[in-house]
């Protein structure tokens, strides 16, 4: 147990959320709990954790959630484990809790590279309707950068999307290629527009910035069938276009297309048993699909590499084979090597910061300063 790694969770307390100032110790090592010297409130080891209260063991808890990660639907897990399936439902939604708690942390903190962005929509099939999931992917270095679910295909599902985006890194020369659907560039010029300050009295003027690029690429269908694909530029001019796709898709001559955020699509069908086409196992609640999502998404980023980011090792890299294997959250700069599943589901995320008035106390100014 190391206290200098905990925080306070107490919203009331000055030193709430901030680690490294003194103020915790440790209360009970039987019972694994820190105390917080400044507001005598006590907490768990693993309060803020997917952990949290699990009345089973790390490791079975572990196993569980890498078989939910994995796509193996929950009544295999019930018939294996011998669980209540509403165990199994819990620790599925408090790890995605938990892993939408990391992607806000670190994912959308506005350090990813966001040259080329590509985002579409799923269709995904609930008891008595259907839903859909809108994602976002960067082609530089493949992270996930979110997904949002709503019933209707509107503009409020697409907006909330780009402002997942917008959060991820600087998007003033961002191409976002889509499908045909106009709500993308209807959404685009509200969500990326920035207020055009002179110094003047009065409300300022919103504009795009001036090198946002936005292209579409319209499938053409004739009975059901794609036969097919029209490509046309909405924001930017079309040799901006082009340059941008040559230096980030790593070939000369590359196309207006969506193929990676459909590629992704692929995994996450492949990771999550509720997308499956033309199964049984649908979602009776949307929040388990929202669950299932950021489990996914998460492991995809942190915890799982990818083949097409890996490079022959330098000598500046760890000792190992030929390749050197990275993961989309490596790529991106965000980690240093492959998280285990296990710490994923045991990063402890700070509480969002409590607008106070008043003065800061002087242990507290002293504590930061140091």
């Amino acid at each position: 147990m190391d206290p200098h790694e905990q925080f306070c969770h107490n919203p009331a307390c000055w030193a709430s959320g901030a680690s490294g100032l003194g103020n915790m110790v440790i209360h009970s090592r039987r019972e694994q709990r820190y105390k917080c010297v400044r507001c005598g409130k006590t907490c768990s080891a693993t309060k803020g954790t997917a952990l949290y209260r699990a009345h089973k063991a790390p490791a079975a808890v572990e196993q569980v959630v890498t078989l939910l990660a994995h796509g193996c639907p929950p009544q295999a897990i019930v018939a294996a484990f011998g669980w209540d399936e509403r165990t199994v439902a819990r620790y599925q939604r408090e790890a995605g809790a938990q892993c939408r708690r990391l992607h806000e942390r670190l994912v959308q903190a506005g350090q990813v590279a966001l040259a080329h962005v590509q985002a579409d929509g799923l269709r995904v099939r609930v008891v008595g309707g259907v839903v859909w999931l809108a994602m976002a992917l960067t082609v530089t270095s493949r992270p996930w950068l979110g997904g949002v679910v709503r019933v209707q295909r509107d503009g409020t599902l697409i907006r909330r999307l780009l402002e997942r985006g917008r959060a991820c890194g600087a998007y003033h020369a961002l191409l976002l290629c889509t499908d045909g659907l106009r709500s993308y560039a209807t959404q685009a010029r509200r969500v990326f527009r920035d207020p055009q300050r002179t110094g003047q009295a009065g409300r300022p003027r919103w504009a795009l910035p001036a090198g946002l690029m936005l292209a579409q690429a319209v499938k053409q269908y004739a009975h059901r069938r794609v036969v097919g694909m029209g490509r046309r530029v909405a924001l930017g001019s079309a040799q901006a276009v082009q340059a941008r796709l040559d230096a980030t898709q790593a070939m000369a001559g590359a196309v207006i297309n969506t193929a990676y955020i459909e590629r992704l699509n692929a995994t996450f069908r492949a990771r999550l048993a509720v997308l499956v086409r033309r199964s049984r196992a649908v979602a009776r609640q949307t929040a388990t699909l929202e669950a299932g999502m950021w489990l996914v998404g998460c492991c995809y980023n942190f915890c799982w590499t990818h083949r097409s980011l890996r490079r022959w090792r330098t000598p500046a890299d760890p000792p190992g084979q030929h390749w050197f294997e990275q993961t989309p959250a490596m790529a991106a700069g965000l980690t240093a090597q492959p998280w285990p599943l296990l710490q994923l589901l045991t990063y402890r995320v700070p509480p969002p910061p409590v607008k106070r008035r008043g003065r800061r106390p002087r242990w507290l100014q002293e504590a930061t300063h140091a």
